[in-house]
C-alpha cells in the first residue's frame, strides 16, 4: 500500500553558521513541505521520479557503495546509502518526489527532501529510527554523500518543529527548547531570485576559516574545540594569534552565540523590538565579519525596515543570495509584502517571491497530501 511523507523547510530566525561550530540557533519549521511518496518492490532497487526534475534515478542497493551523480537524485540516494551505513537495512521502493521549498531560496529546500525521503525508507522497510539519530543519518547524508559541511540544524527543525513555535536548539548536545511565537506576528520571508549554491564552495571554506580560528586560539586555550566554547573576550585578548578574516568569521560566530541566547529571552518576554534590534545585529554581523551576504539581500533588509510593523529583518541561510527573513505585525504583512516586492523589482528587475508564514510541525505521515498537484 502506498504511503506519503512530508517534511518541512525551515527558516532561521537567528543563530547563522553557528550550528557547525557546535553553538546555539533558533530556526522555525515553515509550511513548505517535500512530499515523498512511497511503495514497496519485491527486489532491491530504488526507482526514484521527481515531479520537478526530468531525470529518474535508478539505483540497485545490492551493488554496495553509490558515487554521488552531482544531480538532485543525491539527496535521497544518499539518504539511502547512509540509512544503510548506519545498519538499517532497506528494501527495494519506487518513490515520487514533490516539493514545496524554494530551491536555492535558503530555506533548506534539501534537508526536507533528505527528512521526508530517510522516514519514507526507514518506516517501509520496518525501522522506528530516533528522530535525533534520523536527523544526524540525513546531517551525514549532506556531509559525506553531498558534500556540503553543512551543521545539523536543518534536518533538526524540519524533524522537530513545532506549530507556532521556534526551537533554540544547542547544536553540541542536541538539548532543545521550544521558543512560542507570539500570534501578533508573522514571519515574511522575501526570497531575493538570487540562488545560492554551497557544495564545495564558499560555505565551506567559511567552515575552514572557522576552523583555523580555532586552532590558533588553541595555541592560548587548549581546552576549546569550537568557537562555541570562546568568550568575547577571550577572542580579543588573543586576537594577535589570529589571521584578519579567521578574527573577522570567529568574532560574528562568538558574538552570533551571543545574540541567540539574549533573543531567546526577549521573545519569551514578548519583547519584539529587543528581539528585532539582534536580527539587525546579525545581519550586519554576517555582511560585514562572516561577508556571506550580496547586494540583493542587503537591498532587501534595508527596504524592510523602511516599512511600518517591521521589528527586525535579516538574511537567513547560508547566504551568498536566497532570503531574508522579516518579523512583521500581523495587521501591516499584506502593505509591507507588496511595497518591498514593488521596491525590490524598481530597483533590480527582479521578482521577488513573498511568503507569509507562521511556524509548522515537523516531519510525518499523511493522509492525503497533494502529490498529484
Amino acid at each position: 500500500m502506498p504511503r506519503v511523507y512530508r517534511a518541512p523547510g525551515r527558516v532561521n530566525l537567528i543563530g547563522e553558521h553557528t550550528d557547525y561550530n557546535e553553538g546555539f540557533v533558533m530556526p522555525a519549521a515553515i509550511g513548505f513541505q517535500c512530499w515523498v511518496g512511497v511503495s514497496p518492490r519485491t527486489d532491491r532497487k530504488l526507482i526514484i521520479c521527481s515531479q520537478e526534475f526530468p531525470d529518474e534515478a535508478h539505483v540497485d542497493m545490492s551493488t554496495g557503495a553509490l558515487q554521488p551523480s552531482r544531480t538532485w537524485s543525491d539527496y535521497p540516494v544518499g539518504v539511502a546509502m547512509e540509512l544503510e551505513k548506519a545498519g538499517y537495512r532497506l528494501g527495494g521502493a519506487n518513490l515520487l518526489i514533490h516539493g514545496e521549498v524554494p530551491i536555492g531560496a535558503g530555506l533548506s529546500s534539501s534537508a526536507s527532501i533528505e527528512v521526508a525521503t530517510a522516514l519514507a525508507l526507514s518506516e517501509t522497510a520496518g525501522h522506528s529510527i530516533d528522530r535525533i539519530q534520523l536527523a544526524r543519518i540525513c546531517q551525514r547524508t549532506e556531509n559525506e554523500f553531498v558534500g556540503t559541511r553543512s551543521g545539523i540544524m536543518d534536518q533538526f527543525i524540519s524533524l522537530q518543529g513545532r506549530a507556532n513555535h521556534a526551537l533554540m536548539l544547542d547544536c553540541r548536545s542536541l538539548q532543545f527548547e521550544y521558543v512560542p511565537i507570539p500570534e501578533s506576528v508573522r514571519l515574511v520571508i522575501c526570497n531575493t531570485g538570487v540562488k545560492h549554491t554551497h557544495a564545495g564552495g564558499e560555505y565551506n571554506r567559511r567552515r575552514e576559516e572557522c576552523e583555523e580560528a580555532v586552532r590558533s586560539l588553541q595555541k592560548a586555550l587548549p581546552n576549546i574545540r569550537a568557537l562555541r566554547d570562546v568568550s568575547a573576550e577571550q577572542l580579543e585578548m588573543h586576537r594577535e594569534l589570529l589571521s584578519n578574516v579567521a578574527y573577522k568569521r570567529a568574532k560574528h560566530i562568538v558574538t552570533e552565540d551571543e545574540r541567540v541566547l539574549e533573543g531567546m529571552k526577549a521573545l519569551r518576554a514578548g519583547d519584539l523590538q529587543q528581539f528585532g534590534q539582534f536580527m539587525a545585529e546579525s545581519h550586519a554581523s554576517l555582511r560585514d565579519l562572516f561577508e556571506v551576504s550580496c547586494a540583493e539581500l542587503d537591498l532587501m533588509v534595508d527596504l524592510a525596515n523602511r516599512e511600518p510593523g517591521v521589528y527586525g529583518a535579516r538574511m537567513t541561510g547560508g547566504g551568498f543570495g536566497g532570503a531574508t527573513i522579516n518579523l512583521v505585525d500581523a495587521a501591516s504583512v499584506s502593505n509591507f509584502g507588496e511595497s518591498v516586492a514593488r521596491a525590490y523589482q524598481k530597483e533590480t528587475g527582479i521578482v521577488a517571491g513573498i511568503y507569509i508564514c507562521m511556524p509548522a510541525d515537523g516531519a510525518s505521515l499523511v493522509e492525503s497530501p497533494p502529490m498529484s498537484q
